[in-house]
């Protein structure tokens, strides 16, 4: 995978979680899910940058599982405000799936930052 593939991806997220939420704010006078969803939409963008800093690779696996944490928690956010009525099918289908594939990016790049932290450990 193209290294700036997943962080463009996040920054585009993070991108759409702003403009939900301005949306909500601003149309559906709803103030709290809104920040919430927010918080956690632009939090993973700003960990994977800093896991491509890391400081070691057991450094950059734990950046990426806390994106993946905050990643899980914004579906759970999309899931509320779509059940709850305050986005559309449409709206919740669209964010969800660029969601999920972030989920899976990350999952996947943990997987594989893991396996070569045992490989570098079982060469020694």
């Amino acid at each position: 995978m193209n290294k700036f593939v997943l962080r463009e991806k996040s920054f585009n997220f993070a991108l759409r979680c702003i403009k939900l939420y301005k949306y909500l704010c601003d149309r559906k006078k709803e103030f709290v899910l809104s920040k919430q969803i927010l918080r956690s939409g632009t939090a993973v963008g700003a960990l994977i940058i800093e896991g491509k800093q890391a400081e070691s690779k057991a450094d950059f696996v734990h950046k990426y599982a806390i994106a993946l944490k905050e990643c899980n928690e914004t579906i759970y956010w999309i899931e509320l405000l779509f059940r709850s009525d305050y986005i559309s099918e449409l709206q919740y289908e669209s964010i969800l799936n660029d969601a999920n594939q972030l989920n899976k990016m990350l999952s996947s790049s943990i997987i594989t930052a893991k396996r070569t932290m045992k490989l570098t450990t079982n060469r020694q």
